[in-house]
């Protein structure tokens, strides 16, 4: 499968080091050092991954995150950071971001991460369709390929990390999972002690889609493990 990757980058000598050895896992690499014209770029191009660098001339990198995420086309972000301070990587994943390295980091390191985004992308692909079109349980209905929820016939909107939560509770009623479980299957690979994340997603899904957010039907909280999608209205509906 051919792949396509933006580098929005203003570190040249690094930029061009990226280039060359993320192209051993696509076909096309393009690369950018100012944060306007990057963001236009993602905006325009089909790219199948960003990697982004948070410290850019012109649109600071959480900014480009932020106005990506706020648009329907959806693209994998890695950041790029040279901050040590642990609230720019959480805000950057809260952001949409689906992984992150810090500098400095090997292109070993830099190669694997790319690759498991494109392995989870596919992953993905393969549970969620073209397996079906639509999952229901209760009042709450998921068109998948529409990437549309309703619940008691009214349109929820959703962030894609939402809805994606969301989607993957809902193949798997009544199954337990922690929260790494949860990073791991919907977050993908790199997130180990950031936990929390999983819980701000989670609240804010109940304050969507149940009725009473403190005593929420839909998304179960399992005392001392983690959470659960309600299985009394059996398993999920496929159509």
């Amino acid at each position: 499968m051919q792949r396509r990757i933006l580098v929005i980058e203003d570190e040249e000598d690094l930029a061009d080091l990226l280039a060359l050895h993320l192209r051993d896992v696509c076909q096309e690499v393009k690369v950018t050092g100012d944060g306007a014209q990057g963001l236009a770029l993602a905006e325009s191009g089909d790219y199948d991954l960003i990697i982004l660098d948070l410290m850019l001339p012109g649109i600071p990198g959480l900014d480009i995150c932020r106005r990506l995420r706020a648009q329907p086309r959806y693209t994998p972000i890695l950041m790029l950071t040279a901050r040590s301070s642990e609230i720019d990587r959480v805000l950057g994943l809260e952001l949409g971001a689906d992984d992150y390295l810090t500098k400095p980091f090997s292109l070993m390191e830099l190669n694997a991460r790319v690759k498991a985004i494109f392995r989870r992308l596919e992953a993905l692909a393969a549970d969620s369709a073209p397996a079906f079109g639509s999952v229901g349980v209760g009042e709450l209905h998921i068109e998948v390929e529409k990437r549309r929820v309703t619940f008691k016939g009214r349109p929820i909107e959703l962030t894609r990390r939402e809805f994606e939560l969301l989607l993957h509770f809902c193949l798997h009623p009544g199954r337990v999972y922690t929260r790494a479980q949860l990073l791991d299957a919907v977050w993908g690979y790199g997130h180990t002690g950031y936990e929390h994340t999983v819980n701000s997603h989670i609240n804010r899904l109940r304050a969507k889609i149940e009725e009473d957010p403190a005593h929420p039907y839909y998304i179960l909280t399992v005392w001392g493990v983690g959470y659960r999608f309600t299985d009394s209205a059996g398993e999920a509906e496929r159509c």
